[in-house]
């Protein structure tokens, strides 16, 4: 008996220490889709967001956190416990806010669309506050490539061995199959606090940063140089060392496809603050609203053509649905944006690039084999009210991507009195993809004091992980990781 009760103690007490938090997933009630981006609220101004595919994790450690409450664009709200959350086996389902017209509206006149957006323009400093204010963020970069060719090719030399020359574009043919098959991504998360002056001043503090990587597969075009000119000059004489055009290389400098060279990396593990301040405010000013700031184009109807598309609920307020498009050359984007018909603030954004429209283009292929084209930039503003009943950015995303083509011609000559040459070209193209999320948990006011107070590091030291782990974030108010996030894994 009392190995029995001793047993049942200790289940019990497992449990208790590693039931720290909860997952759980929304769904629509009718079509059983997940729901993104609902609005998880953890207090009267924090909280979170559910993922692309619906999920969110809560921190059941938090003694004060009760019930909390979801909201979602088009949908009836939900205030739960914890208890009900688990009652339900973690799966929540949000019924659809049916639009009651008739009840909010006596005239069978059609909203204007450019009256709504005039009325927007003319409350924005009622609405919005971008001065002095502390943000507790949690910040996730995603990054993609895809090659879509690669081939590496060496021209005949006759001082060269043609075994030698065979073994390389052997070597050669290898490293572009590697390359082509791998599945290249990683994952960058950090967390933290960002301290804006204003829009173009912040200073950022770092609490804890993780890297989820392959290094093995992190390839650039400049990686990719590196490793097949290695594998070039291993092939060479190895006891001379050869000039490029772009200077001189070293047997023993270039052949670095080992270990060592990834555990280098790994040591390193710091991430530049300056660099993560300057990304991450680049995000927050899409959210802004200041002369030629990218939301205040899109409410200019000298650029936009504006419509009025229907009405929605938001957390239990009506919004308007007013989608835009170019109405001249210059502007680029298309979409739509939700304008609360109480105080006329934009509480949503959804914008990509209109038809074959995109950003910096770079088309020198015949002069110097080089073309670059931006053509994705795409995403997502959403806002929420704070306790100075001024609307703040809850949660931004952006897609940016673009298509690359490099062709190479290079030479190595070998410092000798013979100044044997050989020629080698690589040629690669595919597209790469970046996606940047910004979670704000939290916001208050500074004082001009406490942002100068504020120290900023240099540098922060993040961790590498090899696969993704749970525990790494758990207890934290963050963005819940992708099942793409959680099957990545290093093949060692």
């Amino acid at each position: 008996m009392k190995k029995i009760i001793f047993t049942l103690f200790t289940f019990i007490s497992f449990t208790t220490l590693f039931a720290q938090s909860i997952t759980a997933k929304i769904i629509d009630k009718n079509t059983r889709n997940p729901i993104p981006y609902a609005t998880i609220k953890t207090g009267d101004y924090s909280g979170i967001i559910s993922n692309e595919e619906g999920y969110f994790t809560l921190n059941t450690e938090n003694d004060d956190l009760k019930t909390v409450t979801i909201s979602c664009l088009g949908y009836q709200s939900k205030t739960l416990s914890i208890q009900n959350i688990k009652d339900l086996n973690s799966l929540i389902k949000l019924e659809e806010a049916v639009n009651q017209l008739n009840e909010v509206f006596i005239s069978n006149k059609k909203p204007n669309a450019d009256s709504i957006i005039a009325k927007v323009k003319a409350r924005i400093d009622d609405n919005y506050d971008t001065n002095l204010i502390k943000y507790n963020i949690f910040h996730r970069t995603t990054d993609y490539i895809d090659f879509k060719s690669l081939d590496f090719e060496i021209e005949k030399a006759s001082h060269v061995k043609k075994k030698n020359l065979d073994d390389a574009n052997s070597s050669l043919s290898a490293l572009s199959k590697k390359i082509r098959e791998s599945d290249i991504k990683h994952f960058t998360d950090f967390k933290g606090e960002l301290y804006s002056l204003n829009k173009d001043s912040s200073k950022l503090v770092v609490a804890k940063a993780t890297k989820l990587i392959d290094y093995k597969n992190d390839f650039s075009v400049e990686e990719i140089q590196n490793k097949a000119q290695s594998i070039v000059l291993k092939y060479l004489d190895t006891t001379k060392t050869y000039k490029l055009k772009t200077g001189l290389f070293k047997i023993e400098d270039s052949l670095s496809l080992n270990d060592d060279e990834f555990k280098e990396k790994r040591q390193k593990n710091q991430f530049d603050i300056k660099h993560l301040n300057s990304e991450t405010k680049g995000l927050l000013r899409k959210s802004q609203f200041y002369e030629n700031s990218f939301l205040s184009k899109l409410i200019d109807p000298d650029l936009y053509e504006y419509t009025f598309e229907d009405f929605i609920y938001n957390n239990g307020e009506l919004n308007y649905i007013i989608t835009f498009s170019p109405s001249k050359g210059k502007a680029k984007y298309t979409g739509k944006l939700f304008v609360s018909d109480d105080d006329f603030a934009i509480t949503r954004v959804d914008y990509t690039y209109y038809k074959n429209r995109h950003g910096e283009k770079i088309n020198l292929k015949l002069i110097l084999g080089v073309k670059y084209i931006a053509n994705v930039s795409e995403g997502l503003l959403l806002f929420e009210k704070n306790n100075g009943n001024k609307y703040q950015p809850k949660y931004l995303k952006q897609i940016t991507g673009s298509y690359f083509y490099v062709n190479r011609d290079l030479k190595f000559i070998e410092n000798s009195s013979d100044k044997n040459k050989i020629g080698f070209s690589f040629k690669i193209e595919g597209d790469n993809r970046n996606k940047e999320e910004l979670l704000f948990t939290e916001n208050s006011k500074l004082t001009l004091e406490d942002f100068t107070a504020i120290k900023q590091s240099d540098v922060v030291t993040f961790k590498v992980l090899n696969k993704f782990e749970k525990t790494t974030w758990e207890n934290e108010e963050t963005l819940e990781p992708s099942q793409e996030m959680k099957a990545f894994k290093v093949e060692e």
